[in-house]
């Protein structure tokens, strides 16, 4: 068993999670008002950003000052450990729509943020990316990963628990997300009959399931 603090996952919509353990806290994909959701006033320690979208990179809305990282690497900070792991790109995509896909430690649970990805995971990547306990992963098709290989890749990094993100929602502006599919295809294709939505997940290391799980999440954010 091991030990660590309790983590608060909520998902503030579309890419964008707070990740919470005691007094730290990691912002992922913060969006800008137009997507039609506004963050809470909170402070963050940290923001991850997975590409320059304004959709996933809003950070100037997070409050406290956050450290910002937004590029490949290993980083540490106030405790929280980060890596983060360029994927491909499709054919003829300008480099600088680049993609960063993280593997993020806070209360010693191992929380992946795939954000925009396009092309699967090598095996070099995944195992970057491993060992992962918690999966966020984007369902709703357009710009990521079709649905064969959303349903690959929860299994490829062998998650405990996968949260699906980057979806159709009716709090989110329909002229900015308006071709991205529903979360029910996602759950067709896991095989989930009955998922309600729930505000938050709260996990500890000794709480993890033993066999996966789906968990779906409301969007928490104000409307703009």
């Amino acid at each position: 068993m091991r030990p660590g603090a309790i983590v608060d996952i909520t998902w503030l919509g579309h890419a964008c999670f707070r990740l919470r353990s005691d007094d730290l806290s990691v912002v992922t994909d913060p969006f800008p008002p137009s997507l039609g959701l506004r963050l809470d006033p909170r402070p963050a320690t940290m923001v991850t950003v997975s590409n320059t979208h304004p959709n996933h990179s809003y950070w100037q809305e997070v409050a406290g000052n956050p450290q910002v990282f937004s590029s490949p690497g290993e980083y540490e900070h106030s405790g929280i450990y980060v890596r983060g792991v360029m994927t491909a790109l499709p054919p003829e995509t300008p480099r600088e729509q680049r993609n960063v896909a993280y593997a993020i430690n806070i209360g010693n649970v191992n929380i992946c943020h795939l954000g925009d990805i396009a092309v699967p995971l090598t095996p070099r990547q995944i195992d970057e990316l491993s060992p992962v306990d918690v999966l966020l992963v984007p369902t709703g098709g357009g710009c990521t990963l079709d649905m064969d290989r959303v349903f690959q890749m929860a299994h490829d990094l062998t998650p405990r628990i996968v949260i699906p993100m980057h979806y159709n929602t009716p709090e989110v502006n329909p002229d900015i997300v308006g071709g991205l599919q529903g979360v029910d295809v996602f759950l067709r294709r896991m095989g989930v009959s009955d998922a309600q939505p729930q505000p938050r997940l709260v996990v500890t290391p000794a709480s993890l399931p033993a066999d996966l799980r789906v968990v779906v999440l409301a969007p928490q954010a104000r409307p703009a």
